[in-house]
This record gives C-alpha cells, sequence and structure tokens, in this order.
C-alpha cells in the first residue's frame, strides 16, 4: 500500500519539474508573465473587421430571394379551406436554402401555407416537415420585418 502511495506521489510532483527548470521544456518558464526574453505581444483587431472576422457577410447577399417574390408573398390572400395549425417560435434557417419556407413538425408532407406575426404580418411560404424548433427562411425572415437575431412567435396555416 505505501509502495503505491509512493507511486502515485512520484506521478503527480514531476510534471511539475518542468516549470520550475528555467528554459527547460515545452512549458512556460514563468506561471506569473512573460518574462524579458518573451515579450508580450499584443494582437490589435484590424480595421473594418466584425466580431465574426473578416468572413462576416450581409443578409442582403445571402437572399437571392427577388423583391416581388416576396412582395407577391405579402399580398397573397389567405386560401380557402385552410386552417390554424398552432403556434411556433422560430428561429433563422440555413441561409444557403433559397426560397421562402417554413421547416415545423406542424405538417407531415411539403404543402403551401401562411404564417402570421404578433403585428398581423402575412406571408404565404412552403411549409415543409421537420423535426425539432421551427426554422424559417432568411427570405421570410426579411420579408416579414423580423430582426434575425430575435425568436418571434408566428401562427401557422395550412391546408
Amino acid at each position: 500500500m505505501k509502495h503505491h502511495a509512493l507511486s502515485l506521489s512520484l506521478l503527480l510532483v514531476l510534471p511539475g519539474c518542468a516549470i520550475l527548470s528555467p528554459g527547460g521544456g515545452n512549458g512556460p518558464t514563468s506561471i506569473t508573465g512573460p518574462s524579458e526574453r518573451e515579450p508580450a505581444t499584443e494582437m490589435a483587431a484590424a480595421a473594418g473587421t466584425t466580431a465574426l472576422g473578416a468572413r462576416a457577410v450581409r443578409a442582403e447577399v445571402l437572399d437571392t430571394t427577388t423583391a416581388e417574390e416576396k412582395a407577391a408573398a405579402l399580398a397573397a390572400p389567405a386560401a380557402s379551406g385552410e386552417r390554424e395549425l398552432g403556434r411556433v417560435v422560430v428561429a433563422l434557417g440555413p441561409p444557403a436554402e433559397q426560397g421562402i419556407w417554413l421547416k415545423t413538425s406542424l405538417v407531415s408532407e411539403v404543402v403551401q401555407g401562411r404564417v402570421e406575426t404578433a403585428s398581423g404580418k402575412s406571408l404565404t411560404l412552403e411549409l415543409r416537415p421537420g423535426t425539432g424548433g421551427a426554422l424559417l427562411s432568411l427570405a421570410a425572415f426579411q420579408a416579414l420585418g423580423l430582426n434575425l437575431t430575435e425568436l418571434p412567435e408566428v401562427r401557422v396555416f395550412g391546408p
């Protein structure tokens, strides 16, 4: 038992020796900060970069849905025989998936439907089956005037 305790204590103590040996090992030579041999370097953010870095892209660039398509979807009247399927909180769907659509577990097949925001704005779109949380396309978010960083609740209507 004593032999195991001694072996265990050596295993815990020996790795710390590399910190104490100046210049020995790959670890830092000081735990309080850089020494004269290792000057601190500051990384200044390049002018014009965002928190997302140089790869940040504006939403308008990603959305290829035309203004006419959005206007037509906003102006379309409610279909006869439609019923309210439910209310869902929507998140922004993948911007690479173009079009005006909503992925939701409220439908089991692709159908035409409509969503309505709390402010009463209505949009005709494609309802796609999905699992988990509801996802609304970038074009639909923009057509409804929703903030891309929020999780708004919408009423969903379908056949």
